[in-house]
């Protein structure tokens, strides 16, 4: 890198890029303009240059990750309690503390060190991808796997993958502010040649690493990659991170005051003590259960201040040790690594189902999203359009007959009928209506039909071609693809009119799609006569607008009348009707003598383009919605999750489509009133006042020709609402909406870098099932992390309860006996803490989740009946752990407390260390088995999965299903008895001995556990039910809650329903 020269390839060639012309910089790099590389050409070269990415550092950082789990507020606190033991002389106790500090660390580590090895392979799945031609073939891969050589195409909104020497382009400028600070976009010329010393903001051939397409479309030869490019060698500065010391505030002339130093650098202490604790750093749920830490190292504090209180605050080791120990019971060691580990085990299972997280906030929200704002192109319906059906005024309607090959246009007939679009949808035969004909008897006299299928041939960017085998293959926008290939069935295709040595046109300017205006025009010249022509295709609305004359009857150009537009306006709604996407295409010649002439360098302005146009005709794109959306709809429906369509189709097609997906409600049963309200243009919605909006019964389900400044008005609105959206996108000018919507998704297959860049999540397949795979994942995280929160705060609450209560046993010298020993607690906290929650945190999906309501992040994990919860599996658990206590002491003993019984073994002391057995093998079982009734916090353990047959033996596939979890609680259930039975172990290290007939108590409370759990349970069920049927949350009626707002209340006649056609 060292002797690299700004400009040149990773190989240096002869001179830098744009200090050579095209074909010389493509014989250096022996790269192929038309096919691009070949796969195997172009892994060998990925092995010599390696990945295109910039050096952002070493990566998984296994000391960094080290450090963590050593500094960290929690261990912090069991340092202590080791310093405090071994200060007292109590070596075993210190000792055992020692155990489980690097018991936590090498666990912690190893979990964490997979769970960042995991988060960094996926965070190359988020990065950008680029449209690399290989193989003669448009792919979508990896910006990483680019190499020198690589023939790229570039299109708006595209992020620049590598510094690419310009072979063509059309009205191209790029966002170069990064690299050159320039605020303005730069247009490319790749026809000039600058001197090698031209900077890089002069170089107008070269489009750089990480600039952004803001017009036109390019394709290139990447000439350098990775640390190589230009930005490349500007990477350690976008590498440095923001300084972690609070800035001096000074005066407009630069000065301060000395108190400012003191100011910033104590905001600095508190920034570094925060980020040590973890409130100021992480996700919010991350920040919140830090505080909780705090809290309940607080509490711990104070538990154990009544501990030495109890004891007189005596100086004895054992009441010193006891007091820390009781302390340590309050403190949940594992839970932000537990926390950590299941994120990031989400997001891994979230990849499998096609979505990725690129924030980890996303996580959190997923599991509250009220209502989904979807695309209906590629994400409701499947992207593969074909056009059924055109209709031109002076002819009529032709037809595609039924064809299983998008591509192919030499499959399905053709069929004409002179009959309006408005007369074919009356036909019930409709797919059949219409003779069927040739496409060179239909072209014969036809100059209609000829000026109709040069526009959807030229104003086009796709390209349909049969490859080497004889198959038909297409690349580019779907849409255009469609018109690409029913312009090629009457021999129109693009490729004979733009290649070989007769080459009869030559395009001159181009001006794109954009989501405002909702048109795309382009300018060809005829290479004999010179003339120029613009064809124009777009929205229905727009082009008829645009357009003074068309041929109506006849053969004759006449005037555009009001009424030809209503014509033409109810000829679009006859084929939208049909669920056909309409698109009205337009041309007209171009007089350079009106205007500049049209040229590459030159294009004259859009607004004198679009104007004056000549109506050409109508075509209608059938794009069939996915198998799976219809389902997906009405499981976001029991999910009580509303589904909003915006798309930027007409109003009757998106209504069809939304009828077929379950969007849209039976209609016989929607006031008119409501059904206006139901379905808008982004015309009216944006016509009304955000107050208006607001008075409106409801928010539509479907709004149609939907412009990028709706959408974040939907959002705004949803907000005002009290609704939590999430948002899909794929266009630059979506981003805004991206942004400000509370779940940003972007499309993986279809989107632009910018909005990748904007979103929360990406859908790698643009699916709109996808989405709800990501919800039922966000809520099945939300689910588990309740689970384990659950499990070790109400394990907690028995251990401290089980502790404090037992103050009250007191020896003839009165010194509490201590019903666990303080090594017992540190081995309970140690194996029923830490490997069974992160089991909890694996746990897959409630067979319900999609049939509650969504969660609530304002109260977050802790809900009233999680609050209950722990109180009642605590006290419950503590109860049996003392009654079990006081049983072998009092019940079964002779009530002899002994004394010094929390030091030594002794005859006397027998009872007390038997109980205390007893008492720690029944709070360990307890602690294990509430994990594995966390499964499923309202079900029963023996009838988790609903639906079994399997009466009695369904619990047992239950906890094997979860085989961590299952391991986890037998590795805690069998280490019980070393514990027990090992002599010395048992007495001088956990101050008990091993229990014989106890063992029956042991299993009788484990049973009256079970009792108490499965009928706290029981309860809850049929609490829950009542309320669900009383508040009408079941899943049927959150289904129909979904459509509620909209159903009549049956006081509305029948003359003010809408009736369905």
């Amino acid at each position: 890198m060292e002797a690299h020269m700004p400009g040149q390839a990773n190989k240096p060639m002869s001179k830098p890029a744009h200090a050579l012309d095209r074909d010389t910089v493509r014989n250096e790099l022996n790269a192929d303009a038309k096919q691009g590389l070949s796969a195997g050409d172009a892994q060998s070269r990925l092995q010599e240059y390696g990945r295109n990415e910039l050096e952002d550092g070493p990566g998984v950082q296994p000391f960094k990750i080290l450090l963590r789990q050593i500094a960290n507020a929690m261990m912090l606190v069991l340092i202590m309690a080791m310093v405090v033991s071994l200060a007292i002389k109590s070596w075993i106790e210190g000792g055992v503390v020692a155990g489980v500090i690097i018991l936590n660390i090498v666990v912690g580590f190893l979990q964490e060190y997979n769970a960042e090895k995991t988060m960094d392979s996926l965070r190359s799945l988020s990065s950008p991808t680029a449209n690399v031609v290989r193989d003669g073939q448009t792919i979508n891969i990896p910006t990483a796997e680019l190499v020198p050589g690589d023939l790229v195409e570039l299109k708006l909104g595209d992020t620049v993958p590598a510094d690419i020497r310009l072979l063509e382009s059309l009205n191209f400028e790029a966002d170069e502010a990064l690299l050159t600070g320039e605020s303005l976009p730069v247009a490319k010329d790749e026809e000039a040649i600058f001197d090698e010393d031209t900077g890089p903001g002069d170089r107008l051939n070269v489009a750089y690493s990480s600039s952004t397409v803001t017009k036109g479309r390019a394709r290139g030869i990447v000439f350098a990659t990775g640390m190589h490019t230009e930005i490349g060698s500007i990477a350690a500065a976008l590498r440095k991170r923001d300084s972690k010391v609070r800035p001096v505030k000074r005066r407009t002339d630069g000065t301060t005051h000395a108190l400012r130093y003191a100011e910033s650098w104590t905001l600095t202490f508190a920034d570094a003590v925060g980020r040590f604790l973890g409130v100021n750093v992480g996700t919010p749920l991350q920040k919140k259960l830090s505080r909780l830490a705090m809290l309940l190292f607080g509490i711990a504090v104070v538990c154990a201040i009544i501990v030495l209180a109890a004891n007189d605050f005596s100086n004895n080791p054992e009441v010193i040790i006891y007091a820390v120990a009781t302390g340590l019971s309050m403190i949940p060691a594992s839970l932000i690594v537990v926390l950590t580990i299941t994120m990031a085990v989400g997001t891994k299972r979230m990849v499998q189902r096609h979505v990725i997280v690129r924030k980890m906030d996303a996580l959190e929200a997923l599991g509250g999203v009220t209502d989904i704002c979807s695309d209906k192109t590629g994400t409701l319906t499947q992207g593969k359009m074909v056009a059924k059906k055109c209709w031109i005024p002076s002819r009529g309607i032709y037809s595609v007959d039924v064809t299983n090959e998008p591509f192919n246009p030499e499959q399905g007939s053709l069929l004409f009928s002179e009959s309006s679009a408005v007369e074919v949808r009356s036909d019930e035969k409709d797919e059949k209506s219409g003779e069927q004909y040739d496409a060179e008897s239909l072209l014969a006299d036809n100059q209609q039909l000829r000026d109709f299928m040069l526009v959807a041939s030229l104003a086009n960017l796709a390209h349909v071609y049969k490859n080497k085998e004889g198959d038909w293959q297409a690349r580019g926008d779907p849409t255009e693809i469609a018109l690409q290939v029913f312009a090629s069935r009457f021999g129109y295709n693009r490729s004979k009119f733009l290649e070989g040595d007769d080459q009869k046109y030559k395009q001159v300017s181009e001006y794109p799609f954009d989501s405002d205006v909702k048109k795309m025009s382009v300018i060809f010249e005829d290479t004999e006569d010179k003339s120029q022509m613009i064809y124009t295709k777009g929205a229905v609305e727009r082009v008829i607008d645009t357009c003074d004359t068309a041929v109506w009857e006849g053969t004759e150009e006449v005037e555009m009348t009001e009424q030809m537009k209503s014509t033409i306006l109810e000829n679009m709604e006859a084929l939208a009707s049909l669920g056909l996407r309409v698109l009205a295409l337009a041309s007209r010649p171009y007089n350079p003598a009106s205007a500049r002439r049209a040229s590459r360098d030159g294009p004259p302005p859009r607004e004198e383009i679009e104007r004056e146009l000549i109506f050409r005709g109508l075509i209608g794109l059938y794009d069939p919605p996915r198998i799976e959306s219809a389902d997906a709809v009405k499981r976001c429906h029991r999910a009580g999750i509303k589904v909003h369509m915006l798309t930027g189709d007409h109003a009757g097609t998106a209504r069809a489509i939304a009828a077929q997906v379950g969007i849209l409600p039976d209609m016989n049963r929607v006031s008119a009133k409501v059904a206006d309200a139901m379905v808008m243009t982004a015309r009216e919605f944006d016509h009304y006042s955000d107050k208006e909006l607001d008075e409106l019964p409801v928010l539509p389900l479907v709004i149609a020709r939907c412009a990028p400044a709706t959408k974040v008005r939907m959002i705004e609105a949803l907000r005002r609402r009290k609704a939590f959206m999430a948002m899909t996108g794929d266009g630059v000018n979506d981003s805004p909406s991206l942004k400000i919507a509370d779940v940003g998704i972007a499309m993986g297959l279809a989107g632009s870098d910018v909005a990748k860049d904007a979103s929360d999540i990406v859908l790698t397949d643009d699916n709109f099932a996808s989405i709800l795979n990501a919800i039922e994942e966000g809520r099945r995280m939300f689910d588990n992390i309740q689970k384990f929160i659950l499990h070790l705060l109400a394990e907690n609450i028995a251990q401290a309860c089980t502790l404090l209560i037992g103050l009250a046993f007191k020896d003839g010298t009165g010194l509490s006996v201590f019903p666990l020993a303080p090594v017992e607690i540190l081995w309970v906290i140690m194996i029923t803490s830490g490997m069974p929650d992160m089991g909890l945190g694996m746990e897959i999906a409630a067979p319900d989740i999609l049939e509650r309501p969504p969660v609530s992040l304002k109260k977050g994990v802790f809900t009233l009946e999680v609050m209950f919860d722990m109180l009642v599996y605590g006290l419950w658990m503590s109860a049996l752990c003392l009654s079990s206590f006081v049983l072998v002491v009092f019940g079964f003993g002779n009530g002899d407390l002994g004394q010094n019984c929390n030091d030594s073994y002794s005859e006397a002391c027998d009872t007390v260390f038997r109980a205390r057995a007893t008492t720690f093998t029944c709070l360990t079982w307890f602690a294990l088995f509430l994990a594995w009734e966390m499964v499923d916090m309202r079900r029963s353990f023996f009838r988790m999965t609903p639906g079994s047959k399997r009466y009695l033996t369904q619990w047992m596939f239950d906890v094997w299903r979860n085989k961590f979890l299952f391991w986890a609680i037998i590795a805690g259930f069998v280490t019980i008895f070393p514990t027990l039975y090992i002599p010395v172990i048992n007495h001088d290290v956990f101050k008990h001995t091993g229990i014989s007939w106890e063992w029956a108590i042991v299993f009788i409370e484990a049973m009256l556990f079970f009792v108490g759990a499965e009928a706290w349970k029981w309860g809850k069920r049929v609490f829950f039910r009542r309320r669900a049927a009383r508040d009408r949350i079941t899943p049927k009626d959150l289904e129909a809650r979904a459509f509620g707002e909209f159903q009549s209340d049956g006081e509305i006649g029948k003359d003010e329903r809408v009736q369905v056609k």
